[in-house]
Parts: C-alpha cells; structure tokens; sequence
C-alpha cells in the first residue's frame, strides 16, 4: 500500500534509539523528509551515518525540556525543509518513582515538550495540507500498573491533550493521535536494563503478555507511520494501543 508520504515533512524527537529510532527510519522508507533531534551529539552523529542512503535525515543534539532550545530547532526545520506536515513527540523521561524530581522531570519532558512542540510546530502545520500530530504514550497512560506515578500520570495527560487537540484543530484540516505501545524491547532500553537487573519484573511482563513476548519498535512505528499518513485521513482523536493484547480494560 502506498501510503502517500514522498515528499512529507517530518520531526521525531528522540529519533537516535528505540521507537524513535524505528519511526525516522519507517518514514525515511515511504519517501519522507526527516528532522530528529536526541540529547547526545555522538549520537545523533552516528545515526546521520546510518540513515545515509536510506533517504534524507538530518540530527539535531538538543535537550526537548530546554523549551528555547527545541522551538528554535522547529524553525530551522520548518525553514530548511520548506515546511512541516507531521510531527511526532516521542521522548519520555522514562522518570517511574514517584519522586519530586520525577515528578518534575515527567511533566516538563513527557508532557510540556509535547505542548512545546505542538505550538512551535502549528504555523506550519497550519499551512500544509496534511497535517498530522502524534504522540507517543503508553500502556501506563491508559491502565494502573507498576509505573503509575510520574510516568504514568504524564502519559494518561498526553492522550488527554491530543484528544483535545483533535477536536480543536479538525476544522483546520489537522489531526491529532497518540499511540500508547505495551512492553517494548531493544538492546539499551529500559526493559533490556530490566532484564539484567531485576529478573523477575522481566519475567512477570513478559508472562502478563498473551503473545508470550515483549514487541520491537519496528511493530510501533508502522503504525505510527500509517496514523501519519494519508491513509487515515479520517482518523483523528484516537488513542491507537500497540500491545499484543496486553491491557485488560475494553477501550470504548
């Protein structure tokens, strides 16, 4: 299927590791222009390397809780690549005990960089002609579980803001979505970490899980990508869950 994306002007933030990683790529491969940002330099370096041949990326180091920081890499985005069409809030702090400082750094990097990030971005957006916002949430966003706290509250405010958002911006032509993905593997993750350093949480998430396995970024960032796409042009105000049938509650 082709999902109408050559040409389309992209931003990932966080896009050197993971499900941010996963998503620069899935929409390098449909024909998309990409800007992704990431905190460390030699990282996004790297990934500049990689991605060469595989279409047309450029990195950005920045830190997305830096609010100055991350609406001046919007403009010269939006500037250098003529534009904007789509962009996807993908950091999280990944900040799970319930701390101050977690407390802090949830809101001002899991939920105020959205907010950042959608209101640099909306200029441009308002003048393209597919304009689409995602952000990446969570299965604790949706349902109590180990995570609740910081993380979890951060990420049940992110669905909330999109929903809004949606409704807000549907006479403009914009649509808004989250994606929440369950238990996500990949070498240097969270839960890889996990699996070293406390075995038996690994365990238990693995056996919650009834496909008996954990997914990859790749099996998030497809359908981040198809959220994106002109494909689901009717599809706005949606909180897609990417789980493997992990969450118990009925989504209505």
């Amino acid at each position: 299927m082709d999902l109408q994306l050559t040409g389309t002007r992209v931003l990932v933030t966080g896009g050197t590791r993971g499900i941010g990683r996963a998503v620069v790529e899935a929409f390098l491969d449909e024909g998309a222009v990409v800007g992704f940002c990431a905190r460390g330099s030699d990282e996004v370096t790297a990934t500049e390397a990689a991605l060469r041949g595989r279409g047309t990326a450029s990195g950005t180091a920045l830190d997305v809780g830096d609010a100055d920081a991350l609406a001046a890499w919007v403009e010269r985005s939006a500037e250098t690549f003529g534009g904007l069409d789509v962009v996807v809030a993908n950091v999280s702090a990944l900040a799970i005990p319930d701390t101050e400082e977690n407390w802090q750094a949830s809101l001002n990097v899991d939920l105020m960089h959205t907010v950042r990030l959608v209101k640099a971005a909306m200029p441009h957006l308002e003048r393209s002609e597919a304009a689409s916002i995602i952000a990446i949430s969570s299965v604790s966003g949706r349902e109590s579980d180990f995570a609740s706290g910081p993380y979890g509250t951060a990420k049940t405010a992110i669905v909330g803001y999109l929903h809004g958002l949606a409704m807000q911006l549907a006479p403009q032509g914009i649509r808004a979505n989250t994606v929440s993905p369950g238990n996500t593997y990949f070498e240097g993750g969270v839960w890889a970490g996990i699996e070293t350093g406390d075995p038996d949480l690994f365990r238990t998430a693995v056996e919650l899980n009834p496909t008996g396995h954990m997914g990859t970024p790749e099996e998030v960032a497809g359908p981040v990508v198809f959220l994106a796409s002109r494909r689901s042009r009717r599809v706005s105000g949606t909180n897609l869950v990417v789980d493997g049938a992990l969450t118990r509650g009925v989504q209505l």
